[in-house]
């Protein structure tokens, strides 16, 4: 699988990361496995309000190209991380381990478990987790 071939909402999900200077951006393909959807986005902001540009960034252009609104939100007022659920596909932004110290030990096991053996779909900065 390659990154032309993710599905045009996970794409644009991801451009809009890469607009906002996200990191480690991240694409599980869940598709094969029966999950509770079918990608999962994962990406890093070095703070805060990066995170929440991220997220803003991400519905805007959601929004605008194809007229889709998260169904669910989770932790956008969290200092660490945010969840936009888009039903076939998940965006996860959380803040990164530069400041580690700051984390919470469920934010830690979350960053240590999104760093997974990853395989590289040829995409900027996307990769897919197995």
């Amino acid at each position: 699988m390659n990154y032309n071939s993710l599905p045009q909402g996970v794409r644009l999900a991801v451009e809009a990361a890469q607009n906002k200077k996200a990191a480690g951006i991240s694409v599980l393909d869940l598709s094969g496995v029966g999950a509770f959807t079918s990608y999962f986005v994962i990406c890093t902001g070095f703070s805060t309000p990066q995170v929440q540009a991220i997220c803003t960034e991400v519905e805007e252009q959601l929004y605008k190209e194809l007229g889709r609104s998260p169904e669910h939100r989770e932790g956008r007022g969290s200092s660490e991380w945010a969840l936009l659920d888009f039903g076939s596909f998940i965006v996860h932004a959380h803040v990164g381990m530069w400041q580690w110290a700051d984390r919470t030990p469920q934010a830690k096991r979350f960053q240590n478990d999104s760093r997974a053996a990853a395989v590289d779909l040829g995409g900027p900065g996307v990769a897919k987790r197995i």
